[in-house]
């Protein structure tokens, strides 16, 4: 029976039949509709002349993007919820850390079918990856990929190590039908991310001492002009800052929450995630 809708209330089917709906809906899990409901921050959609890019926040500097009939992960690791979520046609890997790699996340989201890409330094533990070095570009599907340097210039750890070396890790721009998205990683503005162009979209991170604060962010953001920023990799940080920071520059910045898609009995993130060089 058709289910119809009156304001206030629900007619056509009875209290023990919607319950038992809503449990089977719960129950399927791998739906596309599940997929969409594991991230619970809304999906943001971009036009391009191939068709919708559409890109959702799972946890911290994890993000699911769809195209072209294709599911891509970026960094999906711990603590975030991935229940429910379509197995990836490629998974996307930017550094060694556990808050980026995480080879239980990476198996739950892999099938047979799923392609791998990430740095050689983190093919050394994920061995099915393909190793992508800094600068290098490929094909995929209808993807161009494109690895871009990420690493820490002046910010250092108390032992006075770069949490990020030059040459180890990746951040990623992603050309689709004519549009450029860009994951900027781990990392400070360095002169490669300034010297980006046509960036259509960029997610940038900002948290001390591990990349940058959020107006050293905002100033690197100025140099490479996107069309739309959002902040990611953020925890604890004063987005207001970076957001103040970039007024009237006419870059579009927007704040999602990117922390509160936590796997059922997972602890959130209390602090910065542990970095080792």
């Amino acid at each position: 029976m058709r289910e119809k809708k009156e304001p206030g209330r629900t007619v056509g089917l009875s209290k023990r039949a919607l319950v038992a709906s809503k449990l089977i809906t719960l129950a399927a899990g791998v739906t596309a509709t599940c997929a969409i409901m594991a991230a619970p921050v809304p999906v943001q959609v971009f036009a391009t002349s191939a068709g919708p890019v559409e890109i959702t926040p799972i946890y911290h500097a994890s993000a699911m993007i769809r195209a072209g009939g294709d599911t891509i992960y970026i960094d999906p690791a711990a603590p975030a919820n991935i229940s429910g979520l379509q197995p990836a046609s490629l998974i996307l890997i930017t550094d060694i850390h556990p808050d980026h790699l995480d080879k239980s996340y990476i198996s739950a989201l892999s099938n047979q079918k799923t392609d791998i890409i990430a740095p050689a330094a983190v093919q050394a533990t994920e061995t099915a990856a393909k190793a992508l070095g800094n600068g290098e570009s490929l094909q995929w599907h209808n993807w161009k990929i494109t690895a871009v340097p990420m690493y820490n210039i002046a910010h250092s750890l108390p032992n006075g190590m770069l949490a990020h070396t030059k040459g180890r890790g990746n951040g990623y721009v992603l050309s689709y039908g004519g549009k450029n998205f860009y994951f900027a990683g781990d990392t400070e503005g360095t002169p490669e991310m300034r010297a980006l162009k046509n960036i259509d979209v960029a997610f940038i991170p900002m948290n001390l001492p591990y990349t940058m604060s959020p107006v050293e962010a905002a100033d690197a953001v100025k140099a490479f002009k996107p069309k739309i920023v959002y902040p990611y990799h953020y925890h604890g940080q004063n987005l207001q800052e970076f957001a103040d920071a970039l007024k009237g520059t006419g870059i579009e910045v927007r704040i999602l929450d990117w922390y509160s898609n936590i796997a059922p009995g997972a602890q959130p993130m209390q602090g910065p995630p542990p970095h080792m060089p």
